[in-house]
């Protein structure tokens, strides 16, 4: 079995998304990384957003949570310190990480208008519920939060940002699901 031959096409298109990623990286670079992220501000809204989203969660299934009236990013369950969000778990990353591929990765420019607010969106969720569930599981696991944190969670998000990635680049990149990188 021959490899597949890669067109010029292919090769532009190669190109293009390259250069379009590098430029993106180098935006992430000079505006969060040496303007937004020291400024601070954005951070400490989204780690606030994801607490207090996680806390609306949790009362609707019923558990005692409240944010921490000091620490506004502290998620706490029947009074006790449980969760707090810190900046590189708020999701602002994972954001941008997705947007930029998208982004970067050719493909009508109206369906990248709907589709990467609707994965930040979604990424948003799971980065709550992920919140959520790490309360829980300290407040009934305390011995197992760590673990959850860094791999179980790490893994599920990643996985489903992966597969929107996969549904991008498989079905909506081109009309008809046409793959672009292919002979």
């Amino acid at each position: 079995m021959q490899p597949p031959v890669t067109t010029p096409a292919g090769n532009r298109l190669l190109y293009r998304f390259l250069l379009v990623a590098a430029a993106m990286y180098l935006v992430w670079f000079f505006g969060y990384e040496r303007w937004l992220g020291p400024d601070g501000r954005l951070d400490v809204a989204l780690c606030q957003n994801i607490a207090d989203s996680a806390t609306a969660v949790l009362h609707v299934l019923g558990f005692p949570a409240t944010i921490d009236a000091h620490i506004p990013a502290l998620v706490l369950m029947a009074g006790t310190q449980s969760v707090i969000v810190g900046a590189p778990c708020n999701g602002l990353v994972l954001y941008a990480l997705f947007a930029g591929f998208v982004l970067a990765f050719p493909g009508p420019w109206r369906h990248k208008a709907w589709f990467i607010p609707a994965g930040v969106l979604l990424i948003w969720l799971l980065n709550v519920l992920r919140v959520s569930a790490l309360a829980i599981n300290h407040h009934y696991s305390h011995q197992t939060v760590d673990f959850n944190h860094h791999y179980t969670f790490t893994f599920v998000v990643y996985s489903c940002i992966f597969g929107l990635w996969m549904l991008w680049a498989r079905r909506m990149a081109t009309p008809g699901g046409v793959a672009l990188f292919t002979r």
